[in-house]
């Protein structure tokens, strides 16, 4: 049997084909027992067969094996459960026959509390608190609730029967076949289901309401919520029927399953799940109530619905071969779901939003301790941690920039006789993609349909993506996408202008500064003045150098005039950051000014400016100049991303020059006073939701700034709203900004202002409102709340899913909560040690220091506690910590910095 231990894969002589499982869980004493008879092709010579079990009592004698032609039963001469590598070892005394047979186990095991496997989750029912019962199996974690080939390449069909109290709602993947009573037990037995993976496989028991919808093509669509809250799944409901239409169509593919049902689970660590057929959520991602829900949360249960639904055929349908190539999934059901979201909402800009995506993409793998996409998994303990933001938004961010090098409708499908309108094209590519498209009558484009086709109830890895859209667009896809998903990074772009010579240069980004030896194939895109000269292409080499007339049809004046500015990565479609020379970044400050720049690429220069500062590769005062520029935005996501530049040089100035801290807040308070202004507090008939979500984000910075006249009104709304929680005066979009506010006046001598909020948490059942309150509670300036909030946090009246929202602390208080963090590392690491939300205690809580001393702390600290589900995260928090330390080393010896601080503070906007 030792030759099967510390293996990374099941070995492949056995292959299962079909699951008839059957469940009994007991919602009182939180156990289950169960069965499973595998049907089992042996394809190899064996004695053994090897699958994945954790946390299961076998019973021994209930295992057989009986092959299906001779009909004999054979049983193990030895049955071990290896614990550390999580699986099952079955030994039997004569070579098993090849061919079909069927695997019959026994088991037992405990509904645990780590929102993991099958698991126990809680919820008040009149009163009266209830347990329900739920499985959570990505990635590796139906082996908690059956044995199993837990990979997911082994794909099978699944039979489920489960016993459960005849008064529960019983769900799964597939419509229930039969239910039969007997006395206060029911059992409810289920379709089997098409071919699938087990991480995709999920059970639900429990008493729920629910909302009914049907699609045009008649598939029925339920969301389900605790008993009382189905006026809250409508919204979400109402997205589904449409987005599963929307994909019909995109995919040219319909949804492969009978029904869809959609459930929201109070206890759940992860925001969703894709479960095939019933997808499991955060009450927070799924349920949206119109008196008590923000724009915020409207948008984020629109966007994660339209994720999920992605993955019925991007995941669920064509499954990813090995979790290395887990960014098939997620990077393209992210990317999908904005453009389906794009498609419901199109007032809602989200296009524009994405950026948010690419940017916390790139900031990420701005670090030396990032990974590639494509990252080797060598352990199942090793796969919680790439659920980060390269999988899903580098992932999401390089199949935009494929897409819009390919164009639009070239990279989707093009049926065989079809012309599609050329206005959906992409300016820039439409004569390429125009031609394309014409060549189509001859050799019809294929591209993501014929991909999902092809491997449809099957596996595929990244390669079979890349072959596809090659074999569609006719361009180098394969060549050009390799050198952004086998190595971890991207590019900086270094753009100088010399003698009508336009240079190029590239060099890998890092946020350390340090060098990088990366080297990409770069879709450039760049235009010259105006939008309607534009010019697109592929960098191969580390660097080049053309005509700017030749390459444009234009040039570039000396005196900088209107039509003088050059800008690269048109609308940000790219993933790299663009460093411009003195004489060009000047010009495009200008025409920032000068409204002459689209909302993306305002973003994108603001962001590679603050990038490139942090990198040390431009000075503070060149980017609060910049920023200086920005005092007549008035768009949302461009001034959402002021917003947080403001926030992380607050926290940089407070180490490196604190005398100067107060004169950035007043800049700071000026760039956004202006936009407040004209926004007010109080919604406008017929405003856009794009205003609704600036309101919230707008009056939170001004509150954490310490803006006098917003600290007052918010205090003042505050107290109208717990006289009445109905009052028009605080609704939704703007209670997070109130009760920031709050707790700036909040101290260890006046705490009325905490005690309200945490009345308010503990009246309200809704969970969005709950996560507000708890995101704002520790941005106390005083370090005795922030302890007290930090113990809250651990108390039995918040869930554990929800305890990472409060770890945003005041700047004030890091050291305390860094204490804190070590205090009580032991109930930490085993109340969250066996999933992704640990992670978040480390980066939450180390980044934000900045200085040597604080690295060796931290790893002293863990040098001893150091484990495998947690290592690359706090290598990632360590160096962000050294980069800040050098950050604030540069920002102390930068001259000139006080008096341009000073004056940015002092000028009328």
């Amino acid at each position: 049997m030792e030759e099967f231990k510390g293996q990374p894969r099941l070995p492949k002589f056995a292959v299962p084909k079909r699951y008839d499982i059957r469940l009994t869980p007991d919602l009182t004493s939180c156990k289950f027992g169960g069965s499973v008879a595998i049907d089992v092709d042996v394809v190899g010579d064996t004695k053994f067969i090897v699958l994945n079990a954790a946390d299961l009592t076998i019973n021994n004698r209930s295992v057989s094996f009986t092959n299906k032609v001779s009909s004999k039963a054979l049983e193990p001469t030895k049955v071990e459960l290896v614990e550390a590598d999580e699986i099952l070892v079955l030994e039997f005394a004569e070579t098993l026959p090849t061919g079909m047979g069927v695997l019959a186990i026994g088991f037992e095991g405990v509904l645990n509390d780590k929102m993991k496997g099958f698991y126990r989750s809680s919820y008040e029912h009149n009163g009266e608190k209830k347990n329900m019962a739920v499985t959570q199996f990505e990635p590796a974690d139906a082996r908690r609730c059956f044995p199993c080939w837990d990979e997911p390449a082994c794909k099978a069909t699944f039979k489920i029967t489960l016993d459960v109290p005849s008064e529960l709602v019983a769900l799964s993947n597939m419509p229930v076949i039969d239910e039969k009573v007997d006395g206060n037990m029911k059992t409810v037995s289920y379709q089997e289901s098409p071919i699938m993976s087990t991480y995709l496989v999920a059970v639900v028991i429990g008493l729920f309401d629910y909302v009914e919808d049907h699609t045009s093509d008649g598939i029925k669509v339920r969301v389900y919520c605790q008993v009382g809250k189905a006026n809250q799944g409508k919204f979400a409901l109402n997205v589904a029927v449409k987005t599963l239409e929307l994909y019909k169509e995109y995919f040219a593919v319909p949804y492969s399953l009978p029904k869809l049902d959609m459930i929201a689970i109070p206890d759940f660590a992860a925001g969703a799940m894709e479960n095939y057929g019933l997808v499991t959520y955060r009450e927070t991602a799924l349920l949206y109530d119109d008196q008590h829900s923000a724009a915020a949360n409207k948008q984020r249960v629109a966007t994660v619905v339209a994720h999920e639904l992605a993955h019925q055929w991007f995941g669920n349908l064509v499954t990813m071969e090995w979790w290395t190539h887990l960014w098939l999934n997620e990077g393209f059901a992210t990317w999908v779901s904005y453009l389906a979201a794009d498609s419901l909402f199109p007032e809602w800009k989200i296009w524009t939003q994405f950026l948010d995506e690419c940017t916390e993409g790139l900031r990420l793998d701005g670090l030396a301790e990032s990974h590639p996409i494509e990252v080797e998994v060598n352990h199942t303990g090793e796969i919680d941690e790439i659920f980060d933001a390269i999988s899903y938004r580098k992932g999401a961010s390089v199949i935009r920039m494929l897409q819009s090098y390919l164009g639009a409708e070239c990279f989707q499908t093009q049926h065989q006789y079809e012309m599609p309108p050329v206005s959906l094209f992409s300016e820039n590519l439409k004569k390429r993609c125009y031609n394309q498209c014409i060549n189509s009558f001859k050799n019809p484009l294929r591209s993501l349909a014929s991909y999902i086709k092809k491997y449809a109830c099957s596996n595929a890895k990244t390669e079979d993506l890349w072959a596809a859209l090659e074999e569609g667009s006719g361009e180098p896809v394969n060549k050009l996408m390799n050198s952004w998903t086998k190595q971890k990074g991207y590019p900086v772009i270094s753009v100088k202008v010399k003698e009508e010579k336009l240079e190029l240069e590239q060099s890998q980004f890092l946020s350390s500064g340090s060098p990088g030896d990366g080297q990409w194939i770069v879709p450039i895109t760049l235009c010259c003045g105006s939008y309607d000269v534009c010019k697109n292409f592929l960098l191969y080499n580390k660097s080049d150098s053309f005509d700017i007339k030749e390459l444009l049809g234009c040039s570039i004046s000396k005196e900088g005039d209107n039509g003088g500015w050059i800008k690269l990565n048109v609308n940000q479609t790219g993933f790299y950051r663009v460093k411009y020379d003195k004489d060009l970044a000047a010009r495009l400050g200008y025409a920032i000014e000068m409204k002459q720049l689209s909302e993306t690429d305002r973003f994108g220069i603001l962001d590679d400016h603050f990038a490139l500062c942090m990198a040390r590769q431009q000075t503070l005062t060149s980017l609060l100049t910049l920023m200086a520029s920005y005092s007549e935005e008035t768009e949302y996501t461009v001034l959402s991303n002021l917003i947080t530049i403001s926030y992380k040089i607050g926290r940089i100035a407070a180490d490196a020059r604190p005398e100067l801290l107060d004169y950035l807040k007043q800049f700071f308070i000026s760039l956004f006073q202006k936009s407040a202004e004209k926004l007010g507090w109080d919604s406008k008939p017929g405003e856009s939701h794009l205003d609704a979500l600036l309101r919230g984000e707008i009056f939170t910075a001004l509150a954490l700034l310490g803006h006098k006249e917003t600290l007052n009104e918010a205090s003042k709304r505050f107290h109208a709203f717990l006289a009445d929680r109905t009052t028009p005066l605080l609704p939704p979009d703007i209670r997070k900004a109130a009760y920031v506010a709050v707790m700036q006046k909040v101290s260890a001598s006046d705490r009325s202002g905490y005690e309200s909020l945490l009345r308010v948490y503990r009246e309200t059942d809704l969970s969005q409102e709950k996560t507000r309150i708890l995101s704002s509670l520790a941005s106390c300036p005083d370090v005795n709340i922030v302890l007290e909030v930090l113990n809250f946090l651990l108390s039995s009246e918040v869930r554990s899913q929800d305890a990472v929202y409060g770890l945003a602390v005041s700047i004030e208080g890091r050291e305390t909560a860094w204490k804190w963090l070590k205090d009580n590392w032991d109930h930490i690491s085993k109340t969250w040690g066996s999933g992704f939300l640990i992670t978040r205690f480390i980066s939450s809580i180390v980044s934000p220091f900045a200085s040597y001393e604080k690295v060796r702390e931290v790893e002293e600290f863990f040098s001893s506690r150091c484990k495998p589900y947690i290592a690359r995260t706090l290598r990632q928090s360590i160096e962000r910590v050294q980069i800040n330390a050098k950050w604030v080393e540069s920002i102390r010896n930068e001259g000139h910095l006080a008096e341009a601080v000073k004056e940015l503070a002092y000028r009328k906007y």
